[in-house]
This record gives C-alpha cells, structure tokens and sequence, in this order.
C-alpha cells in the first residue's frame, strides 16, 4: 500500500521506449539533438505559443535556476511558507540567485492571496537596508494538494506585475493541476501572466526530466550559462529531448496525471467514509490529506500502509485534536482501483 509520493512509481513505458530510439546512432549533444528541439517545439505548441524552453534534470534545478533570472543576490522571493521552495530545496535557490532571501507567507491550502501578498509588501519600508522584492512564486498544484484557478493566478500575477515583481510558478504537478482544472496550460500560466514556468514531469511517468519555461524571452538572456554552471546541461541531453516529446505526445501528460487525480479523489471519497477520519482540504489534483486517530494510523502503518504524517497550514488544519494526526496520501499515474480500495478496506477493518 504504496502512497508516499509519486516519485516512488517507475517510469511510462512510452517514455521509456521513446529514450531506447533515441539510443540508436550518433547526434549532436547537450542539447543540440533532434529530439531537444523537437521537445521545445512540442512545448510551444502545448501552450499555443512560441517559448523558450530549456530542459534539466530535477524540479530543484529547475525552480532555482528559474528564481536565478528573476532575482538578484540583494533580492527577495515571496512565497508561500509551504513552498517547496522555501523547506525542500536544502538552501538551492538562495545558492543559484547569489544570496536572494526567501520570504514565506502563510494562507489556507497552502494558497496565496493578493491581500496576504499585499500586506507583507506593504512591510518593506526600509529601502536599501533590507531586500529588494523582486519575485513572487507559486505553486500549481500547492503542497497540499490545492489548485489555482484561471482567475486566482491572473489576480495575484496582475497585482505583482503592479508592484514590480516578476512571477515564477512551481509546476511539479503542473499537470495534475490542468488535469483537474479542464482549462488550457495557456489559461493558467503566460495568459493569466506567469512569466516562467518550471514545468515538472519526473512525477508523472518521467525518468529524470523537467523543464523552464520562458514566456518572457527576454528573461532568458544568460539562462544557458546559468544552466551548464549549475550542472544541469546534460551532455547527452538526446535522452532528455526524447522523453518530454514522448510526455506531451499524444496528450501523454494529462492522460496520467487525470489517471493520478481520480484515484487521488476514489481515496479521499473513501477514507471519508472511515469512522474516527475527516478530510479538512479538498482533493483537487493527486494528493490527499486527512486527520485520523493516531492509532489507526499506527495501525495502518504496522500494516504495510506507507505514507507520511504532515505539517499543515489551512482549513481544519490547525484543529488536529488530542489523540489525532495530519497525514498525506499521494497517488500517481500507476496507481490503481485495486491500490486505493486495499488501503480504504484496510482502515475501514483496522479503525
């Protein structure tokens, strides 16, 4: 009963099978290869415009090196306090942009609202004594499994744009987040006014793959040297090119993470249902989030369950009760029927 996260599952066989024919022969490296172009290629058309697109290795690089063109060392980041950002990138972003200081705010779902950002930019009174605020980022899908509407991202990107920040948007779960929200990549990033995207695939049935994605060009300026000093120009980046034309092929992408969201949405209907369990966030994308009994969930656990307890910030969060414990489930592209209800009839027998 596997639902620690969704790095856990193995690779799409599409993927995989896309990177074994790019093996064949000899072609031009770090990034120079057919299939590289043809992957920023297939991302322009993903979001019906041409961009500047530079693919990497892992979501730490990808949302640090983003960060690095925005902000400058005497600079500030505003994000949420749950950003992964902010608690799981072991002091990267602060590294790549030089020195820039994150600035965490709080806000239920782990959601940012342009009152919150507003409020604490309304703070910075000291001038060249403290920080400049150049940034803002947020997350699509949050660390709690929430999604910003269309609506939601254009506010807080509009409001930013106004007080002179740059927008960057954590997409890890990007597409979990269009999965759910029926709406194009356009509408929620460079329509609604995101600036740069690190757009994710490793959690959604890629090996090693993720990518930055420039909707303001200009901001790109410099991005390869920033790249290859940060390690993250693969040499034989054929294999990164073949596996997100595969990802996006065909709609590959949102056919998984739809697959991730409804088993994300057959367990929280399900663990509803177990006495003792209530559910204080909706489930929008691929991860849910419940307060249990701390013996069912020990009993659980005991069972073969694997999953994490949680540090939380939003509705019925904050009102864990004594005897009680904040969990989170994740599910992914290749979690099943038979995965989600072995857990529910489990807790349902063990409560």
């Amino acid at each position: 009963m596997e639902f620690a996260s969704d790095n856990v599952q193995g690779a799409d066989p599409a993927i995989l099978a896309a990177m074994m024919a790019a093996n064949d022969g000899t072609t031009y490296s770090y990034g120079a290869d057919p299939w590289t172009g043809r992957a920023v290629e297939a991302l322009s058309a993903v979001f019906g415009r041409p961009v500047t697109a530079f693919l990497v290795l892992t979501g730490s690089a990808a949302n640090s090196l983003a960060l690095s063109a925005l902000v400058p060392p005497h600079g500030a980041v505003l994000c949420h306090r749950e950003a992964h950002i902010n608690t799981d990138e072991c002091g990267m972003p602060e590294l790549f942009t030089g020195g820039a200081k994150l600035i965490g705010m709080g806000g239920a779902g782990a959601k940012l609202t342009v009152e919150t950002l507003s409020a604490r930019l309304d703070q910075f009174v000291r001038g060249e004594h403290e920080v400049k605020p150049c940034a803002f980022s947020l997350t699509q899908a949050t660390e709690l499994g929430t999604v910003y509407a269309p609506a939601e991202v254009k506010a807080l990107c509009d409001f930013a744009h106004g007080r002179g920040l740059k927008v960057h948007m954590d997409g890890a779960r990007f597409a979990n987040a269009v999965a759910s929200l029926g709406c194009s990549p356009a509408d929620v990033t460079w329509k609604a006014g995101v600036d740069v995207l690190s757009f994710g695939g490793t959690k959604n049935g890629a090996v090693m793959l993720e990518a930055v994605v420039f909707f303001d060009e200009a901001l790109a300026q410099d991005f390869k040297f920033k790249r290859k000093r940060a390690g993250q120009l693969l040499s034989k980046g054929r294999y990164l090119g073949a596996q997100m034309e595969a990802y996006l092929k065909d709609g590959l992408w949102l056919r998984n993470a739809a697959q991730a969201n409804a088993m994300a949405k057959r367990l929280a209907e399900g663990m509803a249902q177990v006495p003792g369990v209530r559910l204080p966030l909706p489930t929008q994308a691929n991860e849910v989030f419940p307060i249990m009994p701390v013996k069912l969930h020990e009993a659980l656990l005991a069972a073969g369950a694997h999953y994490y307890d949680w540090p939380g910030d939003g509705p019925g969060t904050d009102d864990v009760r004594a005897g009680e414990i904040f969990v989170r489930f994740v599910t992914g592209f290749r979690t099943t029927h038979a995965d989600v209800d072995a857990l529910i009839a489990a807790a349902k027998r063990l409560a």
